[in-house]
């Protein structure tokens, strides 16, 4: 079973939700780009509000890709009211420039617009990897969430919601889809707007031969990466009995499975770990997070038994 693990390449560092003053950011798209390139990261959507209010920005930062730094187009994408009544929050990474947006021209649902299961869908045949945005922050109901049969992904950590609500991830709803059978991959991302220290706080490691638009978009749509606050997962193997897992110094090493199938692993600067698989017997499904001393996490994309 080919993973991010074991697949050909090398991990590239990147985020894949910001924002600047083509929407609700307070910096320049250049100075965005810059500033996550100067951090170390290798790659950047820029994914401004796909609203009217803003003229439904596709960001162009093609301008700003150099040798060892790129940038993937993209757009938080808005259409439809939840069951709270609230607009409907997804990212849509690979966009094409031409992409048609929705009637979107506010933050508020208006009556007749394209539903977000249809936009999202959509926005797949058009070639974007998708993702359920900040799940807590939203309200996000589980009904919600089944709708959205087009998503790769869930957001299951938010940098931005953990500095400016405390409502920072989606495991809940993520697990919740995996035990229903929806085979769907975990991002982490900043949100970052640059009005509070909310960046450079959680981000993706997609496995691909070069650093490149279309093979990033590729790796992370078949799922060849792990989300991290700092910790690096270097490898999850899966035997008949176990899972065994390599990962730089951690102070636990978490599995997680449907329901309340969870075993942990607790030590001082573990770099492996093996977990028995008998606490998984009836869980379809597996994952790992990674902890280190300061309390950063890395988390795995699930595995399916």
């Amino acid at each position: 079973m080919q993973d991010a693990f074991t697949a050909p390449g090398r991990f590239w560092r990147g985020n894949l939700h910001t924002h600047s003053t083509r929407s609700d950011g307070v910096l320049e798209p250049a100075e965005v780009c810059r500033r996550y390139r100067a951090e170390g990261y290798d790659f950047l959507a820029l994914t401004d509000h796909l609203v009217g209010l803003y003229d439904y920005p596709i960001v162009d930062t093609t301008g700003y890709r150099t040798r060892d730094f790129t940038t993937i187009l993209g757009a938080e994408l808005h259409s439809g009211a939840m069951l709270n009544g609230e607009l409907w929050h997804m990212v849509g990474v690979g966009l094409p420039a031409d992409f048609t947006p929705p009637h979107a021209p506010d933050f508020a649902p208006v009556e007749g617009a394209e539903s977000a299961a249809d936009l999202a869908a959509r926005a797949r045949k058009a070639g974007a990897f998708v993702a359920i945005a900040h799940p807590q922050w939203s309200g996000l109901t589980l009904a919600d969430a089944r709708l959205i049969e087009a998503a790769h992904a869930v957001e299951i950590y938010n940098h931005g919601c953990m500095t400016g609500c405390d409502r920072p991830d989606g495991f809940a709803i993520n697990d919740l889809l995996l035990t229903e059978g929806r085979r769907l991959h975990l991002i982490a991302t900043d949100d970052a707007h640059f009005s509070e220290p909310d960046h450079f706080g959680g981000w993706v490691m997609v496995k691909a031969e070069e650093n490149d638009p279309d093979a990033l978009v590729e790796a992370l749509k078949a799922g060849l990466h792990y989300s991290t606050q700092g910790p690096e997962i270097r490898s999850v193997e899966i035997t008949d009995t176990s899972v065994e897992v390599s990962c730089s110094a951690a102070a636990a090493v978490i599995v997680q499975g449907a329901g309340s199938a969870a075993r942990a692993i607790h030590g001082l600067s573990m770099t492996r770990a093996s977990m028995p698989l008998e606490r998984f017997a009836n869980s379809d499904w597996v994952r790992v997070t990674v902890v280190d001393a300061a309390g950063r996490r890395a988390w795995s994309n699930p595995y399916w038994l």
